[in-house]
Formats: structure tokens, C-alpha cells, sequence
């Protein structure tokens, strides 16, 4: 599971003035918000009364993602940004309110592989036929509808009731773990098909410096034994380390299932093209993920680098090897950290 944390959209879906979802929210955010912190969630308030979006004006299908009003494109950025929403609804004549069903209606690919918890509110059912008309459009949208749900029978307003503060704490836990474990599915739909069948590949952000610290810890274990040598920065560099590195270098993963396979950074130094830190996981080495990583990297070079330039283990004779397939030449001296200088000329 992802270590990343989840940003939640909080959503107010009725504009009727007077209306109780203002109280609703307030109560949500106020109740959850410890809860939150501790999950390393992000709860982002947003009222569709305060987008002022219009009946759906766009003129392309919302599949295509061409959105030629300001509005839309707002919209758009805030639900891209989210990994999971809870919508706060009242229940109208048996359904949703038409807010709602016209802001899912604005957009496509935002809301696939998302999961969406409803807090409903209503007098006889307490909203839960406005759930369930939602539902039937949500899935169609690849939103995933949670299990769990705080349903509100409104009488006199919104009074105290600690099983329903209890049961909205429930349903950011759910929301938050479906948000992690679909966080795979979400990637890779917009992201490049990778070399193994099921993998993709994306660019490493300072949100992912956990899994690279594991990762790197884990194949530089094996260059240390090699060489004999425990002076290897990968293995002694904190998360906060790594968090910084990944700013800086541009960095490549293969990820499948969540799970990140391989990386390779690389950076502008003068006029070389400087790559490091190649990595893949101990079982899936051989099949080829190491030279793709560097064949990428080399692809991702600034057009004015001429030569790529990388270090490795003077003992890692099979990294050697490696580079010596792919063109690179040994550079003397050798480094008096114990390392060896490889390079070959780009383009």
C-alpha cells in the first residue's frame, strides 16, 4: 500500500438557500479532522454552490477532456486533485439533487478509480434514496461507492450524536483505504505502459521518497557486499534525504500493483548528461527492467548534453558488464571512493 498521502474532497452538493448541508459539512470536517491527521489525509472542502457551475454547457463529450469554459476547468482541477470524495446530499423527490448529477456530468477521466462515501441527510429516510439513485451514477464514472455510509434524519437540526460521529469517522477510514489501494488503478490510466505486461512507468515524486529509500536500501545491500565497502550514500540517506534528491533529479519508476519495480535518476551536469541510482528489485532482475530504465534515461536527456555519464562499484562487474553492452566506455582514473567512471556520447 502507498505511503503517499490522500487529499479528500468534502462536497456540499446543495445550493438551496437555507439549506441544512452548510451545518452538515461543518459538523463532518469538525468531527473527522483529528481523524485525519492521524491517516495523513487531507480534507478539502468545496460547496457546488461556490462553483456557480451552469447547467452542462460544454460542447465535446466530457471523455475527450477539451473543456472551453473557466468554470470546467476549475472544476476540473480540483476533482483531478483529489483521491477520494465524500459527498454531503440531501435527498429531492425519491433522488439526488440536479447539482450533483450535473457536476458528475461535467467531467470523464477525473473520477475514474476514485472511491466516493456519502453522508445523506433526509426526514423519512434520512436521505438514503438520494444515495442510491447516486450510486447508479457514480459506477458508471468507475467511481467505487464505499460500503459505509452516515445517513441523518433531520428533525429539529443537526443535534449531537456520538454513534454518528463514531459512524463518520468509519467512513473516512474505508474511503481511506480504498483511496490507497486503488491509487495503482488511478496511475496507471494516465500514465505510459511499462516493460512487464501490467506495469506502467511515471515520473518519482518527493511524495514517493519512502518506497525509494526501501528500494534503494534494498538493491544497494548487495554493491556493498561486492565491494566491501558500507560507504554508499543509498544506504545511509534519510526519508528526508530522499525527499530532497527527488526534487532536483528528474526520476523515472516502473510500478505495478502499487508496487515500484525499478527507478533511475538523472540531471544536467554542464554538458553531461549525469544518471544514477539504477535500481530493480532483487526478483525481477533479468528480465530486462535495468536496461530499459537506462535506455530511458539516456531518451530523457537535455538536447544540449553530449555525453551520458554514470559511477558504479569498481567490483560490480556485472553493472560493468552491463553498461559496456549499452556503449558506455570505462573512464580513467578510477574514483578514489572506490568507484568506477563509465561513459558513451549521446545522439
Amino acid at each position: 500500500m502507498s505511503t503517499k498521502p490522500i487529499r479528500v474532497l468534502v462536497l456540499t452538493c446543495s445550493t438551496r438557500p437555507g439549506a441544512l448541508g452548510p451545518a452538515v459539512s461543518d459538523w463532518l470536517i469538525e468531527t473527522i479532522t483529528p481523524r485525519a491527521a492521524e491517516l495523513g489525509a487531507e480534507l478539502a472542502p468545496v460547496a457546488l454552490g461556490d462553483l456557480k457551475l451552469p447547467l452542462l454547457d460544454e460542447e465535446d463529450h466530457p471523455s475527450s477532456g477539451v473543456y472551453r469554459h473557466d468554470h470546467t476547468r476549475r472544476w476540473s482541477a480540483i476533482v483531478d486533485a483529489a483521491d477520494g470524495i465524500i459527498a454531503i446530499t440531501p435527498e429531492y423527490n425519491y433522488g439526488m439533487p440536479a447539482t450533483l448529477k450535473n457536476a458528475l456530468d461535467y467531467l470523464g477521466r477525473e473520477w475514474a478509480w476514485k472511491p466516493i462515501g456519502f453522508v445523506s441527510y433526509g426526514h423519512t429516510s434520512a436521505g438514503t434514496r438520494s444515495v442510491q439513485h447516486a450510486k447508479q451514477v457514480v459506477t458508471t464514472l468507475r467511481l467505487v461507492p464505499l460500503g459505509a455510509t452516515v445517513a441523518i434524519r433531520i428533525g429539529d437540526g443537526l443535534r449531537p450524536d456520538p454513534a454518528r460521529d463514531t459512524a463518520a469517522i468509519g467512513l473516512l477510514d474505508e474511503l481511506t483505504r480504498l483511496a490507497h489501494a486503488l491509487r495503482p488503478m488511478r496511475e496507471r490510466s494516465t500514465a505510459a505502459p511499462g516493460p512487464l505486461p501490467g506495469s506502467y512507468v511515471r515520473t518519482l515524486t518527493s511524495n514517493d521518497a519512502a518506497e525509494v529509500a526501501v528500494l534503494q536500501r534494498c538493491c544497494w545491500v548487495d554493491e556493498a557486499l561486492t565491494n566491501d565497502s558500507l560507504a554508499i550514500p543509498a544506504l545511509h540517506e534519510s526519508i528526508e534525504d530522499v525527499r530532497d534528491w527527488l526534487s532536483t533529479w528528474h526520476t523515472t519508476g516502473i510500478c505495478r500493483d502499487g508496487r515500484l519495480l525499478g527507478m533511475v535518476r538523472a540531471r544536467r551536469s554542464g554538458s553531461d548528461w549525469h544518471i544514477g541510482r539504477l535500481a530493480v528489485v532483487p526478483d525481477l532482475r533479468g528480465q530486462g527492467l535495468g536496461r530499459w530504465l537506462l535506455r530511458a534515461a539516456e531518451a530523457a536527456a537535455d538536447p544540449g548534453c553530449h555525453r551520458a555519464e554514470l559511477f558504479t562499484g569498481a567490483k560490480s562487474l556485472h553493472n560493468i558488464a552491463l553498461y559496456h553492452s549499452e556503449g558506455y566506455q570505462t573512464m580513467p582514473p578510477a574514483g578514489p571512493d572506490g568507484t568506477t567512471t563509465l561513459a558513451k556520447p549521446l545522439r
